[in-house]
């Protein structure tokens, strides 16, 4: 038998160590654990990177302003005063002194009618009252000496109160073929004519009171414990024309098909150039409250659903604060609730939380200053 080499046993044992060592998967672990660390080693030297990773937001102070809220309900114009003028006495037009489109005094007459023959009866009625009189002093004397009985005088004195009696009727008579102006205003109407027979009742014309205008609108059961009388209110005609007022009247009582209350507005109509009738809207100015002006795009919403802003405080820390918007503008939201001196972050609001660390940059100062640009002069001292 041959003699084996050394070499080739030593070949033979080397393979064999080989085939056990791949059999048991140890440099499979060899090359993940070299792996892993590295992997460790890189998450450590980003670990303090990520911490300083703060998201940035933009933040304000806005402007701390008193600011009215507005309440704006639909109405119409009205006359401060309406009156359809009737006819007391049935007659023939004598006068017409007016026609459409005047403007009359309060006295001044408007219509007379055909006296047929009232005045005659008062002149009757005048002389019968100064022979009673007469009668009557003559009765008084007469009883004072004893010449007649007491029940003569007492018919003398009879007779002069029914004697007054018939002159004061025929008077008011003869006053009523007369109409006169109640009040000063503008004749709208005359739906009679010289001559025409008319009826006792029947209207002869109508009167508007227009200086003051009224504007008068409707407010809800909510609004109604803002206002009161005395309280600015502007109005916008259907024409365009702006137009100042003042409340002059607020109801007690509401409408039971609507629930709201009437509201009555004052308006200045000296030329008498605003008609009553037309379409109008008011705008309420209620008691002026301390507000910030913010965009709308500033108001998020909070983890349980309220409406409100989120600042950031001395630690860079995100709050939510739950506001209470007095007045909506189409330039801007007025909203109270907000602390003095707070952050408001303007951008960025919707992408952190309540708690959360921030980098907080300043907003261009322009931007809140533009809210209220025509309201600075109502800024906070």
């Amino acid at each position: 038998m041959a003699k084996i080499k050394f070499h080739k046993v030593a070949a033979v044992i080397v393979l064999l160590a080989t085939s056990a060592w791949i059999a048991t998967g140890e440099f499979a672990s060899v090359g993940s654990a070299s792996a892993e660390a590295e992997q460790k080693r890189e998450e450590a030297q980003d670990a303090p990177a990520r911490k300083v990773e703060l998201k940035t937001v933009q933040v304000a102070v806005p402007p701390r302003l008193q600011h009215a809220r507005t309440i704006r309900v639909s109405g119409y114009t009205a006359p401060d005063k309406k009156s359809v003028l009737a006819a007391r006495s049935s007659g023939i037009v004598e006068e017409l002194t007016v026609e459409k489109g005047q403007r009359v005094s309060e006295g001044e007459i408007i219509l007379k009618l055909q006296t047929e023959g009232k005045e005659s009866a008062l002149a009757s009625a005048q002389q019968v009252l100064a022979q009673r009189e007469a009668e009557a002093t003559a009765a008084e004397r007469l009883s004072k000496s004893g010449n007649i009985a007491r029940l003569q005088l007492d018919a003398a004195r009879s007779a002069l109160a029914s004697a007054r009696s018939a002159v004061e009727a025929a008077q008011a008579d003869l006053d009523r073929v007369v109409v006169k102006a109640p009040f000063s205003g503008l004749i709208d109407s005359v739906p009679v004519e010289k001559g025409s027979s008319i009826m006792q009742g029947s209207e002869i014309a109508t009167l508007l009171k227009l200086d003051p205008i009224l504007a008068i609108g409707e407010v809800s059961e909510r609004d109604l414990g803002t206002i009161k009388p005395g309280d600015r209110a502007r109005i916008r005609l259907v024409d365009g024309r702006d137009l100042d007022g003042v409340i002059r009247y607020v109801s007690r009582e509401a409408s039971p098909q609507t629930r709201t209350f009437q509201v009555e507005v004052a308006i200045k109509n000296e030329a008498g150039s605003i008609p009553a009738g037309m379409t109008a809207e008011i705008s309420i100015l209620s008691e002026r409250v301390e507000t910030v002006a913010l965009p709308r795009s500033v108001v998020t919403l909070s983890n349980e659903g309220d409406l409100g802003i989120r600042v950031v405080g001395d630690d860079d820390t995100v709050s939510f604060y739950p506001i209470d918007i007095v007045d909506d503008t189409p330039g801007a939201l007025y909203l109270a609730g907000i602390p003095e001196n707070a952050r408001v972050i303007v951008a960025g609001q919707d992408l952190v939380r309540d708690g959360e660390k921030v980098h907080p940059v300043d907003a261009d100062p322009e931007l809140i200053r533009k809210l209220a640009g025509s309201l600075s002069d109502q800024a906070v001292q």
